[in-house]
């Protein structure tokens, strides 16, 4: 009889020895796959932080050394001169391998002609909160100037592409409104003017009153004004970033361009090489890579617990499986003496021994797979969920804190001093982890099988060493 037949006799005939090595095989299969699903969701999880963090670079003048230019002059001079960017150079650098897409930003104020600007005023006037009359100190003041923001796309800006604002009404700039008059205002001042998609409106800005046709109005998130704010959020209008240059008597010229990157781990590089194509003395260039840092370190932590528990459970398992190995090796040793007498090689005898083994492998494989898909699945789902949301959350108060204690950053990067740019990346890639996607690729199916069979061989080779090197009737007489 081969060792294969007698290895299948062995195996349906000791049911309840089988049942155990199936129970036994199949849950450490079944553990080994919840890893490697959980280092699965965890690189797609990274995969989805490059695409979605949104981390960009921003072309600006350099502040730092226009505020040591302005202190080298005359005391008591306090003019700050800063560089305008130039958009021929703007464009040449947008055209790096390392760009997904570009925004040059412009903005200038105005007071408002054919219709009404949302009146703030901070502070108290009238009476004080006893019924008095108030002081002459009290600290009160009119907002009513417009700003005027310009973009190349409103779709590419931080607010919103962040959700802090969003289109209500017709649509909001694009690429093909440079050169025009188009702009998009904010609904409630649409609202208290009466102003619809469609309708004209005339402005005042530097000495220049224009006529601009409204083709949007939008939302914005929050209507609450701050005293270090230049007016209230309604009166901020969006327009064709070269039209609000050319209103500010600069052409060609803006404010800063916020590149938006294809790969955030590439950001350094592109500044590395972009800073050979710039005068570093009167421009600068600044990342925003803080909610793409602050997703990767919990995922990476992720990737790494789970492929230690790969390894733990592999290496639990082979002692398991030793041991079982020896004792079945052992309680078998009889058997094992009369083929050896008979003239049957120790090789086969071992390869009995794997082949019984390797049924159960096969059985223990259909289980895990099949329970595994869904408990691995399960478990790397809420494991990256939970990670990325507190994470990012913790930033997001930690943000809010620091600018409750009046923290100056100035240091940060466009779009960085507003804690929504955090909220609405929460939202996005919580709502992205809990879509995440993973199928049992057979990339896995076949890392576990090979994971089986390396536990399998080292356990039979352990299990049977006694075997190997002792003579048949040291064997029956043991």
């Amino acid at each position: 009889m081969n060792f294969i037949k007698r290895a299948w006799l062995n195996v349906i005939r000791k049911r309840g020895r089988t049942l155990l090595l199936i129970l036994i095989t199949s849950a450490i299969l079944l553990f080994v796959l919840s890893g490697l699903m959980i280092q699965s969701a965890a690189e797609k999880a990274v995969q989805n932080a490059k695409e979605s963090a949104g981390t960009t670079v921003t072309l600006s003048a350099n502040r730092e050394n226009a505020f040591r230019q302005m202190r080298k002059q005359k005391q008591g001079r306090t003019e700050l001169n800063l560089a305008s960017v130039n958009l021929k150079k703007a464009k040449k650098i947008a055209s790096s391998k390392y760009v997904k897409s570009y925004n040059v930003l412009s903005s200038t104020t105005a007071t408002a002609k054919s219709f009404k600007a949302i009146k703030t005023t901070t502070g108290s006037s009238g009476s004080s909160p006893q019924g008095g009359p108030m002081n002459g100190n009290s600290n009160s003041s009119n907002k009513t100037s417009l700003s005027l923001s310009g973009v190349t796309a409103t779709s590419v800006t931080s607010a919103f592409t962040d959700g802090d604002n969003k289109i209500v009404s017709g649509r909001g700039i694009t690429t093909s409104d440079q050169g025009t008059n188009h702009v998009v205002i904010e609904k409630e001042l649409a609202k208290e003017n009466n102003i619809s998609v469609g309708d004209q409106i005339k402005i005042k800005s530097n000495s220049k009153t224009v006529t601009l046709k409204v083709v949007g109005i939008y939302r914005a998130s929050s209507s609450s004004t701050s005293q270090m704010q230049q007016s209230d959020p309604s009166n901020t209008l969006y327009l064709a970033s070269n039209y609000v240059s050319e209103l500010k008597g600069s052409s060609n010229q803006a404010d800063s361009v916020v590149y938006t990157m294809k790969n955030p781990a590439k950001a350094a590089a592109f500044i590395k090489q972009e800073k050979t194509l710039i005068n570093t003395s009167k421009f600068s260039l600044t990342t925003n890579d803080t909610l793409y840092q602050t997703m990767l370190t919990p995922l990476n932590n992720i990737k790494s617990f789970a492929q230690k528990i790969v390894w733990l459970v592999g290496l639990a398992g082979t002692i398991i499986l030793t041991l079982i190995v020896i004792l079945m090796v052992r309680e078998r040793r009889y058997e094992s003496g009369i083929l050896l007498a008979l003239g049957e090689r120790k090789g086969k005898i071992v390869l009995q021994f794997l082949v019984e083994l390797l049924m159960v492998l096969v059985v223990s494989s259909v289980i895990a797979v099949g329970g595994g898909k869904y408990a691995g699945n399960l478990l790397s789902k809420q494991l990256v969920q939970q990670a990325t949301t507190q994470t990012v959350s913790s930033n997001t108060k930690r943000l809010n804190n620091s600018q409750l204690g009046g923290g100056n950053n100035s240091g940060m990067s466009q779009g960085m001093n507003n804690p929504g740019q955090f909220g609405g990346a929460t939202s996005q890639n919580q709502q992205q982890t809990t879509n995440l996607k993973l199928s049992l690729s057979i990339k896995t199916i076949v890392e576990v099988i090979g994971f089986g069979l390396l536990i399998i061989t080292i356990s039979i080779l352990l299990g049977t060493i006694n075997l190997l090197r002792l003579p048949p009737k040291k064997i029956l007489t043991h």
